[in-house]
């Protein structure tokens, strides 16, 4: 799956969780950007995109990134292996 096909998908779901968050979606985005994004709704956020890619995330995978570039990339990675 292309980068931007999952940065888009990526992008739908971050829109429907974060609806009060109007700003750019970019790889760069994180936590800190986004005012309703606190540990409850990254939990919620990480099902969100496993149910949505067909992928499951460990622990220490969620824990390790630090934007949502690097959640495409983890993306990318499950898809291809």
């Amino acid at each position: 799956m292309p980068d931007d096909a999952i940065l888009a998908k990526l992008t739908e779901c971050l829109r429907t969780l974060f609806d009060e968050y109007t700003g750019p979606v970019t790889r760069e985005l994180n936590a800190a950007a986004v005012p309703q994004w606190d540990s409850l709704a990254n939990v919620q956020l990480m099902v969100m995109v496993e149910q949505i890619f067909g992928v499951r995330f460990s622990s220490e995978e969620i824990a390790s990134l630090p934007n949502v570039g690097k959640l495409a990339d983890l993306v990318a990675r499950k898809k291809s292996g």
